[in-house]
């Protein structure tokens, strides 16, 4: 059993749930996750009981700093990726990032794992691209469940480049346990895959009968403005909109000789994100 303490910023979230699941199961006992979405973090602690979980708003100092005494590993997950208020994005990445570096400086953490995005390198121009990031597919798969029919913005032709978040989370423990010292590594996907056929995999795996239907671009961007007037939290909005529709591609290293790590193809993730007798039917909030 590893006992090395390993605190993790954000780690209710997609990646923080996946990435706990898989500690647990290489024998990490000591994980911290601190972060402020108090419906994650409930579901945190019903699937991860004997782990230390902590609500806190790290944006503000508090009481949550004292847990970096001791820690041996940061891995840096915490971020607002979806919203209509720029001050927001300010407060809970920048403000959220320099209290948290801040407090590997003071108590000498030896290690840090600092998670970003890869649209930072986008051509949209957006509070994410000033940050940004894509609904994940467990999203995409409860709204279709939600609504009568899936809209599909235009002819649905936008690239993707989707990374299984199990291989994801493998390269982080590659990262710990190799103890990369430098870098910036851009861990895209390795396949390329139009986002009408990512929904499509989405309803053959879940077998929804949710039909997928096209809306010309101008006429979807009208009613993503629309709802938002009246919804301060939107599922989507206009700004995610632009910037699906970016004609992005993004570097792709080989990261599995890099770290070690297959690489799962899109399918077999899909099948694997839908049909996990433990985990798939946990659904998160965002």
């Amino acid at each position: 059993m590893n006992e090395n303490k390993i605190i993790l910023p954000g780690g209710a979230g997609l990646v923080g749930q996946n990435l706990i699941a898989r500690f647990r199961t290489q024998g990490y006992s000591n994980i911290v996750v601190l972060d402020k979405h108090r419906a994650n973090l409930a579901v945190l602690k019903k699937v991860q009981p004997d782990i230390t979980v902590e609500f806190a708003d790290l944006a503000e100092p508090g009481d949550w700093l004292r847990h970096f005494d001791g820690a041996e590993v940061v891995v840096m997950l915490q971020a607002q990726i979806g919203g209509n208020y720029y001050q927001e994005f300010v407060r809970n990445n920048l403000n959220s990032t320099q209290l948290i570096l801040d407090a590997i400086k003071a108590n000498k953490v030896p290690y840090l794992v600092h998670i970003s995005s890869s649209v930072i390198e986008s051509a949209a121009d957006d509070f994410y691209t000033r940050w940004f990031d894509r609904k994940h597919l467990g999203w995409l798969s409860r709204f279709m469940q939600k609504v009568p029919i899936f809209p599909i913005p235009g002819l649905g032709r936008y690239m993707r480049q989707p990374l299984y978040v199990g291989d994801f989370c493998e390269i982080i423990i590659s990262c710990i346990e190799n103890r990369v010292c430098d870098g910036v590594y851009n861990i895209s996907g390795h396949e390329k895959v139009d986002y009408i056929d990512i929904i499509r995999a989405i309803k053959q795996a879940t077998q929804s009968r949710t039909p997928i239907v096209r809306i010309p671009y101008n006429l979807f961007y009208l009613l993503l403005w629309t709802w938002a007037l009246f919804d301060k939290n939107p599922p989507f909005t206009t700004q995610q909109l632009a910037a699906l529709s970016t004609k992005d591609e993004f570097e792709v290293i080989d990261w599995p000789g890099i770290f070690g790590v297959p690489y799962t193809p899109f399918q077999k993730a899909v099948d694997e994100t839908f049909n996990d007798p433990r985990y798939s039917s946990i659904a998160l909030e965002f």
